[in-house]
């Protein structure tokens, strides 16, 4: 009897943690699937983008470490406090949401002020904005982060693998994200009223030297981003400042996420080396990177989807453009798209059904406003 118990409870511990970490196992079946098609030699030493992964994980470890201390937090309720109406305060809180994910990447602004949107809508009693906020947050981390190298993981890789300019970079995203911010702002003043309402006082209090410290690293951590010091300084600086500054950063990183990344480097580099693959990606890229770009992230989710269809083409402008605005749509057409998912429903039991619907409705109509306003610059 204790031994079935016990192995209840390995296979439970098994499922929460494949559960929590979907996307990433996914990945690696994906890999090894591939891996039995093209064993493993020496070229599979090429296919990880090391600057990439290095890069991401110093800016989620000091991202972390300014979470430890209440930073973001902090910054968010001034903002918010100083709006008195529902309208202003959900703006505020969608606002912070952007601009936070051309900071610190879209994941972590949506872990750092969802939990802010939930306690602004419960303390005042505006619980039935909940859904809309989260969407709309949701959106907003997905493409405020579209501006920056390192506002989402897949623009990090492609910036990195394609040595895009950085203005270039910016001109090629600043359409989209124009046309983003306006239609976020648009919804939020369409579906929100001005309702009076107050927050709370809470008193937080920054410890200036770990502030100061920890600002220093993400300065550095962005000079990394931007070529602007050899990646390998930050690989040996930051870890070792945290592991006396605060471990449970480095603790707190989502290896899940750069799990993935390896795993998906591995699969995408695989399916290069298939000839049938190659030729049928290469043809429907050809055909319009943009559109397919767009499509494969509903399936696939934005992140494996840059990493895979690199691998066929040149045309980095229309992908770009494809794997960031392709990340609203489906609920999988995101890593950032399924953590607000299971925020929202960890707070709202019994109301799944009806977030799909709303998530739905308002993702697929940026979608396709997004797709069709593109499009329609290239024919321009």
């Amino acid at each position: 009897m204790e031994e079935q118990i016990e192995l209840f409870s390995v296979w439970a511990r098994c499922l929460a943690f494949i559960k929590k970490n979907a996307v990433m196992c996914i990945a690696l079946v994906a890999a090894v699937v591939t891996g039995i098609i093209i064993p493993p030699d020496k070229t599979y030493v090429g296919y990880f983008d090391y600057k990439t992964l290095t890069c991401l994980f110093c800016v989620l470890a000091v991202v972390c470490a300014l979470k430890n201390i209440d930073f973001f937090y902090m910054l968010a309720r001034k903002v918010v406090q100083l709006f008195k109406n529902a309208r202003m305060s959900v703006l505020a809180l969608v606002y912070i949401t952007f601009i936070g994910s051309m900071l610190i990447a879209n994941d972590m602004a949506l872990l750092t002020f969802l939990p802010l949107g939930f306690l602004v809508l419960t303390t005042t009693g505006k619980e039935k904005y909940m859904a809309f906020t989260f969407i709309m947050q949701n959106i907003a981390a997905n493409l405020g982060g579209m501006l920056t190298p390192f506002g989402n993981p897949q623009n990090l890789y492609l910036y990195t693998k394609y040595e895009i300019p950085n203005p270039e970079f910016m001109a090629i995203m600043a359409p989209p994200f124009i046309l983003s911010v306006a239609l976020i702002t648009l919804c939020c003043v369409i579906f929100v009223k001005p309702e009076p309402l107050s927050l709370p006082d809470e008193k937080i209090v920054l410890d200036p030297k770990r502030t100061v410290l920890y600002l220093m690293l993400f300065a550095l951590s962005i000079a990394i981003v931007f070529r602007g010091i050899p990646y390998w300084i930050g690989l040996i600086v930051i870890p070792v400042v945290l592991i006396f500054a605060d471990r449970k950063a480095l603790k707190d990183v989502d290896y899940g996420l750069l799990f993935t990344f390896v795993f998906f480097f591995i699969f995408a580099g695989n399916m290069a080396r298939i000839e049938v693959v190659r030729e049928l990606f290469s043809t429907l890229l050809d055909k319009s990177a943009l559109l397919f770009s767009v499509v494969s992230c509903q399936v696939i989710s934005n992140v494996p989807s840059a990493i895979l269809l690199s691998q066929f083409t040149g045309n980095y402008q229309d992908l770009l453009v494809g794997v960031n605005i392709g990340g609203v749509g489906t609920l999988i057409s995101s890593l950032a798209s399924l953590i607000t998912f299971r925020e929202y429903v960890k707070h709202n039991h019994g109301k799944t059904a009806l977030y799909i619907g709303e998530f739905s409705l308002f993702n697929f109509g940026f979608l396709i406003i997004l797709t069709g306003f593109m499009f329609l610059l290239k024919l321009i």
